[in-house]
């Protein structure tokens, strides 16, 4: 297999030795040049047409994301791997198609994965897009979330409840939470109605947590989780959500 003709991109220059440093660890590497920001490394791809580019995200002039959007419409498109200390960016990476998201410090164990992924090697490991769904058939039955300097893979069949938060929806899993960013509408059709209940604008349960309803009067009505745990039924969903009961 063909070493990767490899340019590497970040305004600092110590993490610019690191990278070179590691890559004399992986064979599958030959490290043809390297630039500070985003333009210059426009210029320099458009010149060298390097097989894979480690991209930094947060750089002055021009960031790493739109760098990669850049890159991304050149004829000979490299692959990009994006490295960064910071996770906030994983959703606006994964749209780009890169190969991998890389957080800070990389270990070489770390980056020879993402070496592998840009292989196309058929046995490495292949990553799940961050803050994306992997689905089986029309449901999903994981999701990929950043926490804290990863990425957490969770299972549908872990996740408890969800509840909007803004932009977000936290989805709550065996007593920890995790962030997705994603509409609860979008999540919803990706979620088996034969599994999940929406039972409110901003709350999703899994059904078969759901182990009675009470009238509170007033046309209200909360749904039990267990024995101490209620969560309010949003009038739209009432009649969905009585169907449980085959009321």
């Amino acid at each position: 297999m063909k070493r990767l003709r490899t340019l590497i991109v970040d305004d600092e220059p110590l993490a610019i030795e690191r990278l070179q440093i590691l890559s004399a660890d992986h064979p599958m590497i030959e490290i043809v040049g390297t630039a500070n920001d985003g333009v210059e490394a426009l210029r320099i791809a458009q010149t060298l047409t390097p097989d894979l580019i480690f991209l930094d995200i947060g750089m002055p002039r021009m960031n790493g994301i739109n760098a990669a959007r850049a890159l991304g419409l050149m004829p000979k498109k490299p692959a990009i791997i994006l490295i960064t200390a910071y996770d906030n960016f994983a959703v606006d990476a994964f749209d780009l198609d890169v190969v991998d998201y890389v957080l800070k410090p990389v270990s070489s164990e770390r980056l020879g994965r993402a070496i592998m992924r840009a292989t196309g090697a058929p046995d490495a490991e292949k990553p799940a897009p961050a803050l994306s769904a992997k689905t089986n058939g029309r449901y999903a039955n994981e999701f990929w979330v950043s926490h804290r300097a990863e990425l957490i893979r969770v299972s549908v069949a872990d996740i408890e409840r969800v509840e909007a938060e803004r932009d977000y929806m936290r989805l709550h899993t065996n007593g920890r939470s995790y962030l997705l960013h994603q509409t609860i509408s979008a999540l919803e059709q990706r979620l088996d109605p034969e599994r999940f209940q929406r039972i409110h604008r901003s709350h999703i349960v899994r059904s078969d947590l759901i182990t009675g309803l009470r009238h509170e009067g007033g046309g209200v009505w909360q749904a039990l989780l267990g024995e101490e745990h209620t969560m309010r039924i949003g009038r739209k969903y009432l009649a969905d959500v009585k169907r449980i009961a085959g009321k």
